[in-house]
């Protein structure tokens, strides 16, 4: 099978934990990039034919605001969960 050179841009939060999980694994990035897609491509073709079932959250009520660069974006979740899958690979250095 023949590999293509091909540029993407994806988000910040994205690209490190994905630099993260590759260095953490010692492989090069773009066979974490490589599997990574294979993985989700085998989960979309197991998962068609089957309806999803939307799952409801709760709402949280906070008594006051959230500063701005504490609001739990979806970017900010990406963030902090690259914080904590890192904070465990170092413990289990």
């Amino acid at each position: 099978m023949a590999n293509v050179k091909t540029t993407l841009e994806l988000p910040d939060e994205l690209m490190r934990a994905v630099k993260i999980r590759a260095a953490n694994q010692g492989r090069r990035l773009k066979e974490v990039v490589a599997d990574l897609l294979r993985t989700g491509l085998a989960d979309e073709q197991k998962g068609s034919g089957r309806v999803q079932r939307r799952v409801r959250l709760p709402l949280v009520v906070c008594v006051h605001a959230a500063r701005r660069e504490r609001e739990m974006t979806p970017n900010r979740v990406a963030e902090v969960l690259a914080q904590e899958e890192a904070k465990t690979a170092r413990q289990r250095a």
